[in-house]
């Protein structure tokens, strides 16, 4: 197995295109990840393939089967190592060896425990010539979900805020409708789709009574996506617009890890601001995304976007790594991910 070797224009291309077919996944495959396959014959002629529903065929079994008996002494691109367990579907590496193909392209190792390189190791046996690495960035940018659910065994925690410029979520009197603008609203249902559980306190719903739902947005099967399973951090009445919903309790790294019991891959936490920072607090958060308004409260009387107590000097402020800035028709989306390493999670129970 050759692992981080020079890529070629070729090998870093065909990993784009894989790239862009897993893309088409991406609200189809989980709790499963959502991987693109490219198989290339030696006269450039290809075949893509991305991950179907859960049951469905994987990437490489989608593209291999497009590609029939013209794959074999082809090169093959997938963004994540083939699987080599049964599961719902049978082994891709199987598959791949099945098909003659001569040389196997990957993105990233599966950190999954039941393939960890053993989908590698089945290629090999088979006098397939394996290269890792090439596009790994852009995989590993792609996967960071399913990768970090793996490597932890928790969920991937998005910590979704939508604020005003002076850093407000809601006025003195507690209204918060709206901050942004539709298009800004509308993303935030993509946001929703790409996540398995929101997760949201009591607090909240019993002042906005949110229904959590995913609108207006279709997996690229012109299906709808997979809805989210919706937690209430708390007790949630009987007629709560979010029901069924369900109830949970204790340490947030407890939830955390029941709910990552339950195949939840990404973790979306919408609020209120207490259940925000209790998050922020713990050392939980993976990925905050902000969601800004060219709006001004113009106090110090508002909701602010953390609540509780914060850092008392700036030199232990939170700093993180902008990942991604996007303007939602007078809004701006702002990605912010967590330092690799955070500080030691403190103790919170909400």
């Amino acid at each position: 197995m050759s692992v981080d070797a020079p890529s070629t224009v070729d090998d870093l291309s065909f990993m784009a295109r894989a790239v862009a077919r897993a893309e088409h996944s991406r609200l189809l495959a989980p709790p499963n990840p959502w991987v693109g396959c490219v198989v290339v014959a030696d006269d450039g002629t290809s075949w893509e393939g991305g991950t179907q529903r859960p049951g469905g065929p994987h990437a490489e079994r989608v593209a291999l089967a497009r590609a029939g008996e013209r794959a074999r002494g082809a090169t093959l691109y997938t963004t994540l190592e083939p699987c080599s367990h049964h599961g719902r579907t049978g082994p891709c590496a199987d598959a791949v060896v099945d098909s003659g193909v001569r040389r196997v392209v990957i993105g990233v190792l599966d950190p999954d425990v039941r393939v960890a390189g053993t989908g590698v190791a089945r290629l090999e046996a088979a006098g397939i010539e394996v290269t890792v690495g090439p596009g790994a960035e852009l995989v590993e940018a792609q996967l960071r979900p399913y990768l970090h659910h793996r490597r932890t065994g928790r969920p991937h925690v998005v910590l979704k805020l939508a604020a005003t410029l002076d850093g407000r979520t809601a006025a003195p009197d507690t209204s918060s409708f709206w901050i942004t603008g539709p298009e800004a609203r509308a993303d935030v249902h993509r946001l929703r789709a790409e996540c398995d559980a929101i997760i949201v306190g009591a607090g909240t719903v019993r002042a906005d009574d949110p229904r959590l739902t995913v609108r207006d947005v279709l997996a690229s099967d012109g299906a709808a996506p997979r809805p989210p399973i919706r937690v209430v951090l708390g007790a949630v009445p009987d007629d709560a617009a979010c029901q069924p919903a369900r109830s949970m309790s204790g340490p947030l790294a407890d939830v955390l890890a029941e709910l990552a019991e339950l195949d939840v891959v990404q973790v979306l936490v919408e609020g209120g601001a207490g259940v925000a920072g209790a998050f922020h607090r713990a050392g939980l958060v993976d990925h905050y995304v902000f969601y800004l308004a060219p709006a001004l409260l113009g106090g110090e009387d508002g909701r602010p976007v953390l609540a509780g107590a914060g850092v008392p000097t700036m030199a232990e402020a939170w700093r993180g790594k902008l990942d991604r800035v996007v303007k939602f028709g007078n809004d701006v989306r702002l990605d912010v991910l967590a330092p690799s390493e955070p500080p030691p999670a403190a103790s919170e129970e909400t």
